[in-house]
């Protein structure tokens, strides 16, 4: 493999070389948070770092979040990358930058970004289909909208977390089958999804919508998202709005931002099309996707690969779909692609798929089964995608381990429901 190295650890061919220099928010002790880089396992302090050699854009770089930086545009990105770059693989710049230099592990992660919305798309033709094999056998596999738009819903920006956070078992109403009354208390289907988020980093105005090819204008870079999800509550209160607090409860994203601009070797072509696209969603023969693998693993199991490369709606479609009826696109704005499927079972990105639905247990290297999360559980995204030269570019890990419900025991929480019938 020939890749070009870093003096910043020598040798060093993973996936978080110089192709990548993704952008994280980590503070260490005593001090506040600031915005990093990485080459390895070594972090780069990117305030210190422009302070001493680029002053014009060290105000970008002081911060606790990435979104000032963001929102200055692509002008401003591209220059900031080129000259990392050449910092961290010209050797004349290893005296001033030195000093600047930590150990991942001695840095605290903080969420990337502020987030202004999150948008979850639905976005895998294996995943729809599965879903509605699931949920509505012997109907059509798909809703009539799906094969025409990237369909959607909003979802709860504040409690988008970093990877790391513990997630607590959430409590909800649930009706079990046979039952005529719903009870609340703890979820008993807590269930992961895995996906690739896009976050916007130059914004748009009302009534301006933004064309699948100016995608690189307006989105600064890539996440790996779990979209958790409790299925017990989702599947209740489902009908007829669709996903609330079975969805809202946490979503986790991973510490690195990767920006766009590193996965210029990573498009590819998307699905063929089940119908013609509206203008508006672009050309059906120059629209691009991306060679994206994930691994997701429960307790250090791999219990599936997803491919986002098996994706039918693209990052493009659905910027373009989200300001197209004249919404604007804000900063900080975070689009997920939906649940990430290929069309065999090691490929899906969701214990409801996995299992059917708790049917057909998973089963871990240790010996034991799982239909969904146990509390304990530790969950872990990893997803990487080509670079240049055979490289692989990084995006960083979502790792979540559930926790019990912090709510009375739910033999008590049904009990005073019942009294107070």
């Amino acid at each position: 493999m020939t890749i070009d190295s870093s003096w910043i650890e020598p040798g060093y061919e993973g996936p978080w070389g110089p192709q990548t220099l993704p952008y994280g928010v980590f503070s260490r002790a005593g001090r506040r948070p600031s915005v990093f880089t990485r080459v390895g396992a070594t972090a780069l302090d990117l305030d210190a770092a422009f302070r001493v050699l680029a002053p014009e854009h060290a105000p970008l770089f002081g911060q606790e979040s990435l979104n000032t930086f963001m929102a200055s545009g692509r002008g401003t990105w591209e220059a900031v990358r080129a000259r990392l770059t050449e910092w961290v693989t010209d050797p004349a710049f290893a005296k001033v930058l030195r000093p600047h230099l930590y150990p991942l592990s001695s840095l605290r992660a903080t969420l990337p970004i502020q987030v202004a919305d999150w948008v979850d798309f639905y976005g895998s033709i294996d995943h729809a289909r599965i879903m509605a094999s699931i949920f509505r056998p012997g109907q059509p596999s798909l809703p009539p909208a799906w094969p025409h738009m990237p369909m959607g819903y909003h979802g709860r920006a504040g409690t988008v977390i970093v990877s790391g956070e513990d997630i607590p078992r959430p409590d909800g109403q649930r009706l079990a089958v046979g039952e005529e009354r719903p009870r609340y208390g703890p979820s008993r289907k807590l269930d992961i999804e895995a996906e690739i988020g896009f976050v916007v980093g130059a914004g748009s105005e009302r009534n301006e919508p933004i064309p699948p090819e100016r995608l690189a204008d307006h989105i600064f870079g890539v996440v790996l998202v779990n979209d958790w999800s409790a299925r017990d509550i989702q599947s209740f209160e489902s009908v007829p709005l669709g996903p609330f607090l079975g969805k809202s409860f946490a979503t986790s994203i991973s510490e690195w931002v990767t920006p766009l601009a590193a996965f210029t070797h990573a498009w590819c072509e998307p699905p063929v099309r089940l119908e013609p696209l509206q203008a508006y969603l672009g050309d059906a023969a120059t629209e691009r996707g991306l060679d994206i693998a994930v691994e997701v693993r429960v307790n250090d199991s791999i219990i599936a690969r997803p491919p986002y490369s098996t994706m039918y709606w693209t990052p493009g479609q659905m910027l373009a779909h989200v300001t197209g009826n004249g919404a604007s696109a804000r900063t900080g704005d975070l689009l997920g692609s939906g649940t990430i499927s290929g069309p065999v079972r090691h490929q899906r990105g969701s214990l409801m798929e996995l299992t059917e639905n708790g049917v057909v247990p998973v089963h871990l290297d240790d010996g034991s089964t799982r239909t969904f999360l146990e509390d304990g559980d530790e969950i872990v995204f990893r997803a990487d995608a080509p670079g240049p030269r055979g490289t692989r570019i990084g995006i960083g890990d979502v790792v979540g381990r559930v926790v019990p419900s912090t709510s009375m025991p739910e033999e008590l929480s049904a009990t005073a429901s019942v009294a107070r019938a």
